[in-house]
């Protein structure tokens, strides 16, 4: 089945979606959390099918109204996602929670959804189907296709939410549109992360900061590489290959996780073309800390659960180039390299490599973001965070059946190594798959 990339897409109307409820100005500041990210926006979008039971009963005009009113009425609880991020009197950033409002788009692609080529949202997805933040915390688009689906998408300001956070929130939608009771409402008790007192910390830390004067000079700008840009591609790898990474990353009755495997994997994967053997090539895991923040306490743990905000760390791994290459094809030692993390330090390395970070999207609520016309045939997070690091997220197939959907933004060298490599285990996703 052929796929389409020259497609066109209007925006036919631009407006400004504020929570229904009148609500009192205030702030909210940014956790320590939240500081630590970079000023960068991340994008999610859904893919539905034609919906069936009616065409009076699910035009566009009908479905766009329902989204309207539940992001509405999401809002009222959500509110941080209805605000700005403006400094305060003493330079800092902070969230003034103002209703500022969500910009939301609607607009018309000239295709149909089966054409749509996904295995390369740089083309299909970018600037196209996902919105582009100008302001405030969160955009909207929704785009009509010619088959009669649609494309609903998100931008935010990963300042203010983490992965976490957002599914949560598009959870919440989903089910305001229906008509249901939020099954989580967000909780923005900053008081949550304060440090404990008395005050302890592992002496790793220090490794992590040094003072500003012990800083070397900034290294001038590198000329870009053009025919070695950083660039997205979406795949899919089968159950039966992920338990086969699995099996082969388990040794002697220590079973690793589905995750673990592919992690070392694709770490040995995105070295194999690399130069220079003495260079050091990092690997970081994004970690969800909630979980850990509540150290067994039942009570702590469960709103935690409902935080709203980032409580997300990065710890990372770190091999040189040459011993990952020599390293035997169960690639078991590189698992435990990146069972045995530390923290990114502040200073680069004259010897750096290649980084790369993989962040589990194995959460991404796909079924549960049903506005009542069904759920998703396709979702996935779009990400193409501008830095030098590649990023990784595998997510859950909509198909249901333990299959992976795996979106990457790495170095062109990296995508052509894997795809070179690792054919029969990531192959391109297509429409053909995801049944459309």
């Amino acid at each position: 089945m052929g796929v389409k990339g020259d497609f066109m897409v209007k925006v036919m109307r631009n407006e400004r979606v504020a929570a229904v409820l009148p609500m009192q100005e205030n702030w909210l500041p940014l956790s320590n959390l939240d500081f630590m990210l970079p000023t960068v926006d991340v994008s999610v979008f859904f893919c539905y099918k034609k919906p069936t039971g009616g065409e009076n009963l699910f035009t566009f005009g009908s479905m766009v109204s329902v989204l309207k009113k539940a992001l509405a009425q999401t809002l009222v609880s959500y509110y941080a996602f209805a605000g700005e991020l403006v400094q305060n009197s003493v330079g800092e950033v902070e969230l003034l929670c103002n209703n500022h409002g969500v910009e939301f788009l609607e607009a018309f692609a000239d295709l149909e959804l089966r054409h749509l080529n996904l295995h390369n949202p740089d083309e299909s997805v970018e600037g196209k189907l996902v919105p582009k933040k100008k302001q405030g915390v969160l955009s909207v688009q929704v785009t009509q296709v010619k088959c009669g689906g649609l494309v609903v998408a998100c931008t935010f300001d990963h300042r203010v939410a983490d992965a976490y956070s957002a599914n949560m929130f598009l959870v919440s939608w989903a089910e305001m549109a229906q008509s249901k009771p939020l099954s989580q409402r967000p909780s923005f008790q900053r008081s949550l992360l304060n440090p404990r007192r008395p005050g302890h910390y592992d002496p790793s830390l220090n490794d992590m900061y040094v003072s500003i004067s012990a800083l070397k000079p900034p290294k001038d700008p590198q000329p870009s590489v053009s025919n070695d840009p950083l660039i997205s591609r979406i795949y899919y790898i089968e159950a039966e290959q992920l338990s086969w990474l699995e099996s082969l990353a388990s040794d002697n009755g220590c079973k690793r996780t589905k995750l673990e495997a592919f992690s070392a994997f694709l770490w040995k994967m995105v070295t194999a073309g690399e130069d220079g053997s003495g260079k050091i090539c990092r690997m970081g895991i994004v970690v969800d800390g909630r979980k850990r923040i509540s150290e067994g306490d039942s009570e702590k743990a469960a709103m935690m659960a409902s935080y709203f905000g980032n409580v997300v760390s990065i710890p990372f791994a770190e091999k040189n180039i040459g011993e990952l290459k020599e390293m035997p094809t169960g690639w078991r030692p590189i698992v435990l390299s990146l069972l045995w993390p530390r923290y990114m330090p502040v200073a680069e390395n004259e010897d750096d490599g290649s980084a790369l970070v993989v962040s589990s999207g194995q959460r991404f609520p796909v079924s549960k973001v049903d506005f009542g016309w069904g759920k998703p045939a396709f979702g996935s997070y779009h990400f193409p965070w501008g830095g030098e690091a590649g990023y990784v997220m595998p997510m859950p197939s909509p198909l249901g059946n333990g299959d992976w959907v795996v979106y990457m933004h790495l170095f062109k060298r990296q995508l052509e190594m894997i795809e070179m490599q690792a054919a029969h285990l990531l192959r391109p996703l297509t429409c053909d798959y995801l049944n459309f």
